[in-house]
């Protein structure tokens, strides 16, 4: 794989992520989810530039599958919209398939586990003894 072609990939993602966080946030005021925050977290393109893989992350965790699913049925509403703002940017509009991102809750589980009073790095007694050979 050129670096060209990976440079073009990293562009067309960067172009993507902007328009679809400026799109899907207003798709969020627009159905009245107020209370839901959506970030789009990573837009992977593939070599052929004909598919855009979207991560998206969703505050609170527990709405992210209903959100997937809607997005899902939203494609292409969704990406006739985003051909709109991109169209001088590019030329042709790739396919987007929709993913939760759960990294920050992934994250949070661990952050709350640290705090919480078990934790193994202060309290060594709650890790399991290893036998002295």
């Amino acid at each position: 794989m050129s670096t060209t072609e990976s440079n073009r990939q990293k562009k067309i993602a960067g172009v993507l992520q902007n328009d679809l966080a400026k799109v899907l946030q207003e798709l969020l005021r627009e159905s009245g989810q107020l209370s839901t925050i959506l970030t789009v977290s990573k837009v992977s393109v593939t070599v052929d530039l004909s598919i855009a893989k979207v991560y998206v992350s969703v505050f609170p965790s527990d709405k992210a599958e209903a959100l997937i699913k809607e997005l899902k049925q939203l494609t292409p509403k969704i990406k006739h919209q985003i051909a709109q703002l991109t169209k001088h940017q590019l030329r042709k509009m790739p396919d987007l398939s929709f993913y939760n991102d759960d990294s920050m809750e992934y994250i949070q589980n661990i952050e709350k586990a640290v705090k919480d009073k078990e934790n193994p790095i202060e309290n060594p007694d709650l890790l399991p003894k290893r036998k002295k050979s």
